[in-house]
C-alpha cells in the first residue's frame, strides 16, 4: 500500500452509465484499483452524448471518466451474461451500478444475492431518487436534480429567470459523495469482513452539494437573505469581471476603487441588508462605472485595493493560465485515436498518481483478457 496507490490489487465492477457511476469508478481506479468497465453491446449512452472522438467510440464524457478502467462487453439480456457477471461479482471487492431501482435485483445481480456469493463485496447503487421511496421509479438527469433540489431556482439571472448550470454539476456531486461512501465502507470492512449495500441518489447529493444555503432557507422560513450585495459579474468595457466582498472594509475599499468614496457614507448603502435592500440601485451605480474601463484596468485597480475579483474567462484561458501551467493544474494524457489529452488534475492526488491513469478504454476493448484471468469460458459472450 502507499500513498500513490492505496487501492492497487482492489477489484472494483463499475457497469454505471452516464457521468456519476464512471466518475466514482474512475476515482477508484486513480488510486490503483483494477476497474473493469462492463458495457452493454451498444455501449454506455454516455459515449453518444456530444461531440464524438475516435471513429465515434467516445465523447468528452467517456474519455473523462472512464480514465484508469478496462473494457469488457457483456449483455446482461442473456443468460450467458448474467452468470459471467454472477463469476466477476464472486472475486470481486466493489460492484458498482446505475440502473434503476429493482432491475438488478431481476437481473439476478441484486445485493441479496450477490452476497450470498461474496459477503466481502461491497454494492454501490446510484439512482435518481434512491432504492425506496414514491419517486423511486422516476428517470432522472442531472437538469432534473438540480430543478428538485432548489439549485435552479436559487440560480436567477438579471432577468428574474431560474437557470440551470450548464455543467453537470448534480452527477459530478454523486460521483464524489458515491466514493467517499465507497471509500469509507472499505475501511471499514478492514476490521468487520463484510461488506454492505450502498444507495446513492442524485436527489440527496444534489441537496447535500447546495451546502448551508438549504438550512438557511429552513431558518428564514424561505425567504433566503441575498449574500453579500452587491457582489456579483460586472461588465468592462472588452469583458467581465466577477466581484466578490466578504466584510465591510472590502466594499469600503471597492467604492475607493470606483472612485465613489461617497457611497458607503449613505445609509441606504452603509450595511449589508441595507445594500441588498438596494441592490438593484448599487448595482446599476456600480455597472455604469465598471463598463467605463477595460477588464485589466479593472484587474489592476481592484488587486491594488485588496478587493477579491477575476476576470471571466474561458475554459481553454484556464489551460494557458500561468498558473496553472506553474503548479500542474492540468493532467496530460495520450489517447488513442486522440493523440494529447488535457484535463484538469484531480484535487488532492498527486502528480505520478494522475500521470499513471490510462487511457479511457473502448466498449469491451479488454473482453478477452478480462475473461480469460477469471477462467470464464467465451462462448455465447463474444461476438
Amino acid at each position: 500500500m502507499s500513498h500513490e496507490f492505496p487501492y492497487r490489487g482492489l477489484k472494483v465492477l463499475d457497469l454505471g452509465q452516464g457521468v456519476a457511476s464512471p466518475y466514482c469508478g474512475m476515482l477508484l481506479a486513480l488510486y490503483g484499483a483494477d476497474v473493469v468497465k462492463v458495457e452493454p453491446p451498444e455501449g454506455d449512452w454516455a459515449r453518444s452524448l456530444g461531440g464524438k472522438y475516435d471513429g465515434g467510440q467516445h465523447s468528452a464524457m467517456s474519455l473523462t471518466f472512464n480514465r484508469g478502467k478496462r473494457g469488457l462487453t457483456l449483455d446482461l439480456k442473456t443468460d450467458a451474461g448474467r452468470a459471467a457477471l454472477r463469476r466477476l461479482a464472486e472475486q470481486a471487492d466493489v460492484l458498482i451500478e446505475g440502473f434503476r431501482p429493482g432491475v438488478a435485483a431481476r437481473l439476478g445481480i441484486g445485493y441479496d444475492s450477490l452476497k450470498d456469493l461474496n459477503p466481502k463485496l461491497i454494492m454501490l447503487s446510484i439512482s435518481g431518487f434512491g432504492q425506496t421511496g414514491p419517486y423511486s421509479q422516476r428517470p432522472v438527469t442531472d437538469a432534473a436534480a438540480q430543478a428538485f433540489s432548489g439549485l435552479i431556482n436559487a440560480n436567477r439571472g438579471p432577468d428574474d429567470v431560474p437557470h440551470r448550470a450548464p455543467i453537470l454539476v448534480c452527477d459530478v456531486a454523486t460521483g464524489l459523495y458515491a466514493y467517499q461512501s465507497v471509500a469509507t465502507a472499505l475501511y471499514a470492512r478492514r476490521d468487520t469482513g463484510l461488506g454492505r449495500w450502498i444507495d446513492v441518489s442524485l436527489m440527496a447529493s444534489a441537496a447535500a452539494f447546495i451546502g448551508h444555503r438549504s438550512p438557511e432557507a429552513w431558518l428564514e422560513h424561505g425567504a433566503v437573505p441575498a449574500l453579500n450585495a452587491p457582489a456579483g459579474s460586472y461588465q468592462t468595457s472588452d469583458g467581465w469581471v466577477v466581484v466578490a466582498i466578504v466584510n465591510e472594509a472590502q466594499f469600503v475599499r471597492w467604492c475607493a476603487a470606483l472612485n465613489r468614496p461617497d457611497l458607503p457614507a449613505e445609509p441606504r448603502f452603509a450595511t449589508f441588508p441595507q445594500r441588498a435592500a438596494h441592490e438593484a440601485e448599487l448595482v446599476g451605480i456600480i455597472r455604469d462605472i465598471m463598463a467605463r474601463e477595460t477588464t485589466a484596468v479593472w484587474l489592476e485597480r481592484l488587486r491594488a485595493a485588496d478587493v477579491i475579483c477575476d476576470a471571466v474567462t474561458t475554459y481553454q484561458d484556464w489551460y494557458a493560465d500561468p498558473h496553472v501551467l506553474a503548479v500542474g493544474g492540468a493532467s496530460v494524457l495520450q489517447q488513442p485515436g486522440l493523440g494529447e489529452l488535457r484535463m484538469p488534475r484531480t484535487p488532492g492526488a498527486l502528480p505520478s498518481t494522475e500521470a499513471a491513469l490510462t487511457p479511457a478504454p473502448r466498449n469491451g476493448q479488454h473482453s478477452t483478457e478480462i475473461l480469460a484471468e477469471y477462467g470464464i469460458p467465451l462462448t455465447g459472450l463474444l461476438p
